[in-house]
């Protein structure tokens, strides 16, 4: 079956047939038909918005989680860099990102961080009439703890990250960075080095069920037993479960995945802002065993992690790895919870620009529109007025000086 033919099936079926869909959806998760089901609009799969005056096509990947929807932004607007009109400024440009419901505004020294690190301030306001320099549709614009990430809708420089931390003197900062030109970020901290996961001691909590729990006597930690709502080892901060690990042996994880337990403990570790589960074997054990077919595991366990990705789980070769593992989940989990007060407050003290002014459609944007709507438009040439107004009209647009006939030359199909 093609690709086109598989969306018409879905638009014919799919309020006939939901659980059909469902797993040929979440089989299909990573493959060209999952994104041409969000092209369609189908609401259940296109979890994504895409803003209307986009081009037809263009999908927004970013695919938000429950556990992570309280600190995801929804794109609808573009990453806008501008030149600064402040005299003698040392940085001579200003970032628009659409980071909250208006975005904010930072001054930068260059465009893009192409070789090093780009320091970047605060700015006092977007100005009136902006001198555009580049804009770009957004894929997706995150904050994680005190970094922002920014996934710009190109081929090439599309990725980077905002670290907000302080210098020398506790001065705030933010630098701009790729994964070039960061060996390694540390986000809302001081520059020089610390102790292992920046954090002299960790207390995890063990719950009670825990047979044989792990001591973490080789690691920095201190543990005490308490009942969890979920997961074996814990994070507790002002009496929240904030991170949760799950221990497994390979026997018990197959066990929990064919009785289909797994799937409601992934559900509950889902809930809590950071889960993960590790188990205390290698991957490649899955296809030695002897009491069930390995594929059925092999299959289990890709279907579970595509349908809760923010709960990775993880396969340590070893209990002592696995223990290692669990220390250090939780310990990165410490720090980037930790961040999330001071980088709330950071952000709301930045400056809210006004909106963007929509981007013209092109002549081409247009003539797809008037093909699907059914008008009678011709491939090259200038497209009638009655067509570019209707065009407008559909997407809620005032019509400008961009609606009156062109002269001259024809325009490119």
């Amino acid at each position: 079956m093609l690709l086109d033919d598989k969306t018409v099936f879905v638009e014919r079926f799919r309020h006939q047939v939901p659980e059909i869909l469902h797993r040929w959806a979440v089989s299909a998760a990573c493959s060209s038909t999952y994104y041409s089901l969000r092209v369609t609009g189908w609401p259940l799969l296109a979890r994504g918005i895409c803003t209307p005056l986009r081009r037809p096509g263009r999908v927004d990947r970013s695919m938000p989680s429950p556990a992570n929807c309280r600190r995801l932004v929804t794109v609808v607007d573009d990453f806008v860099i501008a030149r600064n009109p402040e005299e003698g400024s040392r940085l001579p440009y200003l970032l628009r990102i659409p980071l909250g419901p208006a975005g904010v505004v930072l001054k930068s020294r260059e465009t893009w961080p192409r070789t090093s690190k780009v320091y970047c301030h605060r700015a006092l306001e977007w100005p009136a009439e902006p001198e555009v320099v580049e804009r770009v549709p957004v894929r997706s614009c995150v904050r994680r703890g005190a970094a922002i990430d920014l996934v710009l809708d190109r081929g090439r420089e599309n990725r980077s990250q905002f670290v907000l931390t302080r210098i020398r003197g506790g001065r705030e900062a933010v630098f701009w960075q790729t994964a070039r030109t960061a060996k390694q970020a540390r986000p809302n901290v001081a520059l020089p080095g610390a102790r292992a996961s920046r954090l002299a001691e960790l207390e995890i909590v063990v719950d009670v069920h825990e047979r044989y729990a792990y001591t973490f006597s080789k690691q920095q930690a201190v543990t005490r037993r308490a009942r969890l709502p979920v997961g074996d080892y814990g994070l507790v901060t002002d009496g929240e479960l904030v991170a949760s690990v799950e221990r497994k042996t390979l026997a018990d994880l197959v066990s929990t995945l064919t009785s289909g337990k797994l799937k409601f403990l992934l559900g509950e570790l889902a809930v809590v802002p950071r889960g993960a589960v590790v188990v205390e074997e290698r991957y490649s054990s899955v296809f030695k065993l002897d009491r069930v077919r390995p594929a059925v595991v092999a299959d289990g366990l890709a279907e579970v992690q595509v349908r809760w990705p923010n709960v990775p789980i993880v396969f340590c070769d070893t209990r002592p790895l696995a223990e290692e593992w669990t220390f250090r989940f939780l310990g990165a989990a410490a720090v980037l919870l930790g961040e999330e007060p001071g980088a709330e407050a950071f952000e709301a003290t930045l400056t809210e620009p006004p909106p963007l002014e929509p981007v013209e459609p092109s002549v081409a944007d247009i003539r797809r529109w008037a093909v699907d709507a059914g008008y009678d438009v011709s491939d090259r040439g200038r497209i009638r007025v009655e067509i570019r107004d209707a065009f407008h009209t559909a997407h809620a647009r005032i019509p400008t000086a961009f609606s009156t006939p062109t002269t001259g030359g024809a325009d490119p199909g």
